[in-house]
């Protein structure tokens, strides 16, 4: 199966890019997909995951053609 992977702000800037295609396996969650993404790299475990431009459960089954984007987690004050 092939997605396209978008990452954003201090994600995008630690791990080298904004977006790319990736091929996946039948059965993968969101969750499974950022696994395979940071592999070892030092990364926040809380953050907030979409498929096509939804906000969704890391869970949640990816799908064909899907767009799975990452977002660090949001902080303020």
């Amino acid at each position: 199966m092939k997605i396209k992977v978008k990452l954003f702000a201090s994600l995008r800037e630690s791990l080298g890019y904004s977006q790319r295609d990736m091929d996946i396996s039948d059965g993968q969650t969101l969750n499974d997909v950022w696994k395979q993404i940071i592999g070892n790299s030092e990364q926040p475990d809380e953050v907030l995951m979409a498929i096509n431009m939804n906000y969704a459960n890391p869970g949640v089954m990816v799908k064909d053609g899907d767009e799975v984007a990452f977002f660090p987690p949001v902080t303020g004050g």
